[in-house]
């Protein structure tokens, strides 16, 4: 899982970069400690600190709107479903098959939790669905106007579907947090430089880096709605169900 990893070594650089720092200090000679050298030093983390704040901003809301992106076309799919259903009742016993595979379809989705995965069981269900429509010989014209509504809208299903599929991946290039990685373990290393060596100080540095490193977890987890912690809801799909089992 790419975010756990990205998390882990976050934690070992950030807080391997300040201890390092930290203890590097008492080797340096004297004129690199003078504080007009401190000054510089911090100057130049606050640069980076402000062009990480901007930049993890940035990936909150890439990540927040991959999630939300995901969670409409979920909902979209699950819609599609009830109103594709409802047209094939309509069509009346000679949809029963159609009805069943649709039926199989959203079961096979909802079996581990993941309705965007790309699953051939599940996506065999779908095209029995269109094979059994396709099959349904209709002579009355009220009848096939409903039929053709129907494989217009099983055609949308389908084309949803993908949609859902699609987006699931994440978008967050790994370049960018490789680089914001490095900018962060070059802030934590200017921390520890000419910081009192004390367990305060480590302790410190520990929680910080700990919850920088949660934070990009929590930004990459979003940024991948279909795995981790934060998943899109099944629960669209689990009502459709329940509307299609009535």
């Amino acid at each position: 899982m790419r975010e756990l990893f990205v998390a882990v070594a976050t934690f070992l650089c950030l807080l391997g970069a300040a201890v390092g720092g930290l203890l590097g200090n008492a080797k340096l000679p004297s004129r690199h400690l003078q504080d007009d050298t401190n000054a510089t030093v911090r100057l130049i983390a606050n640069i980076f600190v402000v062009m990480t704040s901007l930049v993890l901003g940035l990936m909150m809301n890439s990540a927040r709107n991959t999630l939300e992106l995901n969670e409409r076309n979920v909902h979209a799919l699950a819609t599609d479903l009830i109103l594709l259903d409802r047209l094939m009742q309509a069509l009346g016993p000679q949809a029963d098959p159609a009805h069943r595979h649709l039926v199989e379809y959203v079961q096979a989705s909802l079996k581990d939790a993941n309705i965007a995965k790309k699953d051939p069981e599940a996506e065999g269900f779908l095209g029995a669905v269109g094979t059994s429509l396709r099959e349904i010989r209709l002579s009355d014209d009220q009848q096939t106007a409903l039929w053709n509504d129907a494989r217009q809208l099983y055609r949308q299903v389908v084309r949803q579907r993908w949609v859902v599929v699609d987006a699931a991946g994440a978008r967050i290039p790994t370049p960018l947090i490789i680089l914001v990685v490095a900018w962060l373990v070059m802030i934590f290393g200017s921390f520890g430089y000419r910081a009192p060596r004390n367990a305060i100080v480590i302790g410190s540095f520990g929680v910080a880096a700990l919850l920088m490193s949660g934070t990009l977890f929590l930004i990459l987890d979003m940024d991948a709605p279909t795995t981790g912690l934060i998943q899109v809801s099944s629960q669209p799909f689990q009502r459709a169900l329940e509307e299609l089992q009535h």
